[in-house]
């Protein structure tokens, strides 16, 4: 993969008005670049230096603000990269980028300057990923995870299994090498336990991805309910602020309201719909269908009932029609006399594997819920801070396709297959496992990955 070599330059703060604001430049003319807007006091500015002076525009000072300079290839991009901070208003940032352009730099694209830090060797795949994760992070589980990830914790199990796998090459070639000599009995037990080894990392890998892709890309979650259940009341409760309208009037929630919560560690990109129910009213009807559609997509079902009322023909079609998802029964309003009966309640503990019961107005039940939903997605048993975690589809892929190779090359061994065979399988495992870290990726992968990225970073 080859970048054209090109010094690119780009805002890398937010827009908007602030204290400072901070202009990128990288590529083998950054310096010179810089050197043309920015009036250094000294010939040649030291790298990781931070030097103060004048912005300059046809000579003429329009802002003061520090330049900082790195050395390739010891900056964030491997090439070289000077850094301008000005003054963070919305104007003389503009003037400064365009400054920085009419003097030999031409405009970043989305994620390029991450892009070539990849290229570069600087980072790994995973890594660039989990550092637009972080940009996008919207919980602290989200948070503690990219930062894993950027930190490396996920190349390094790669690297590990990658590495053994190698040794493995090498047992097996010995004996295409000297065909002669048979292996011995512990040279072949050796072999099959590092064997076991690898596809037992990548089992465990595989296993991350629930957990991963809970926190990382979200849980689509509905709550459900008749009306007047308490589906509004248990919506704001679990975002901690009165979003949705709550009152005694029996239909309030009219359409769909969504918004992201954490619970649990997971992230969940909450629905609260309307209340089902057979109903004349034609806004009303438009919102009940919506939450039936929302009821089908969604992963994980919240599904209401109310403890203060006896159960209606609502209640036990609804009870019905999440069978066979991922649901939890909330039996809320557990702050008020009982109405619901023991018999339709000991019948929703028969049909959901997991019922709670809160009661929204006092913020009761939230801690219960929320060991539920980790457990669900296998997160009680995650450290999300230091262990190797799969978040998304590609990395999954990947995995599975080594894994898959890994399993073939054991069964190949303990069948008594040539070794050929065995080195065969091996090589597509190897092949499949590097993708995560996209050793050889193609360019289209590559620049899809980037092109979610922010300008400027």
């Amino acid at each position: 993969m080859i970048l054209e070599n090109k010094t690119i330059a780009a805002i890398s703060t937010a827009r908007g008005k602030g204290g400072v604001a901070l202009i990128r430049i990288s590529g083998s003319d950054a310096l010179d670049v810089a050197k043309r807007v920015f009036s250094l006091k000294c010939d040649e500015p030291k790298p990781r230096y931070s030097y103060y002076g004048q912005i300059l525009r046809d000579g003429t000072a329009i802002d003061d603000g520090i330049l900082t300079y790195f050395k390739a290839p010891n900056s964030f991009t491997g090439e070289d990269v000077c850094e301008i901070c000005c003054h963070g208003g919305i104007y003389v940032t503009q003037a400064v980028l365009e400054c920085v352009l009419s003097n030999g730099a031409i405009l970043a694209g989305a994620g390029e300057f991450t892009k070539r830090a990849y290229v570069n060797g600087r980072l790994t795949l995973s890594r660039a990923e989990a550092i637009g994760n972080i940009i996008d992070a919207k919980t602290d589980a989200q948070l503690m995870l990219s930062s894993s990830q950027a930190r490396g914790n996920l190349s390094i199990k790669v690297e590990k299994i990658h590495e053994r796998i190698l040794d493995l090459f090498a047992h097996v070639y010995a004996t295409i090498d000297y065909p002669d000599e048979d292996i011995d009995e512990a040279e072949s037990r050796e072999i099959s336990s590092c064997l076991s080894f690898v596809i037992s990392e990548l089992e465990t890998l595989k296993r991350s991805y629930r957990a991963g892709k809970a926190v990382i890309q979200g849980v689509e979650t509905a709550i459900v309910g008749k009306p007047n259940a308490g589906k509004s009341s248990l919506y704001n409760m679990l975002l901690g602020e009165n979003v949705a309208i709550v009152t005694d009037i029996a239909g309030t929630t009219r359409d769909v309201i969504e918004s992201v919560a954490s619970l649990g560690g997971v992230t969940l990109n909450l629905a609260d719909t309307a209340g089902i129910r057979q109903t004349e009213d034609l806004v009303e009807k438009i919102g009940v269908e919506r939450a039936r559609q929302k009821l089908e997509k969604s992963e994980l079902v919240l599904c209401v009932f109310d403890y203060s009322k006896r159960e209606s023909l609502e209640d036990s079609l609804i009870l019905e029609s999440i069978q066979g998802k991922s649901a939890i029964a909330i039996i809320n309003k557990t702050d008020t006399p009982r109405g619901i009966s023991t018999e339709f309640e000991e019948k929703i503990k028969r049909s959901v594997a997991r019922t709670i019961y809160t009661s929204a107005i006092n913020q009761e039940g939230k801690e219960q819920l929320s060991r539920a939903i980790a457990e669900m997605f296998e997160l009680g048993e995650i450290d999300l801070s230091h262990d190797a975690i799969i978040s998304n589809a590609r990395q999954l892929s990947s995995v599975n396709l080594a894994l898959e190779e890994a399993l073939l090359a054991k069964e190949a061994l303990d069948f008594g297959q040539t070794p050929d065979i065995v080195c065969s399988t091996l090589e597509n495992a190897l092949s499949a496992l590097d993708m995560i870290d996209a050793r050889g990726a193609s360019e289209e992968i590559v620049s899809a990955i980037f092109s979610k990225f922010c300008v400027g970073k």
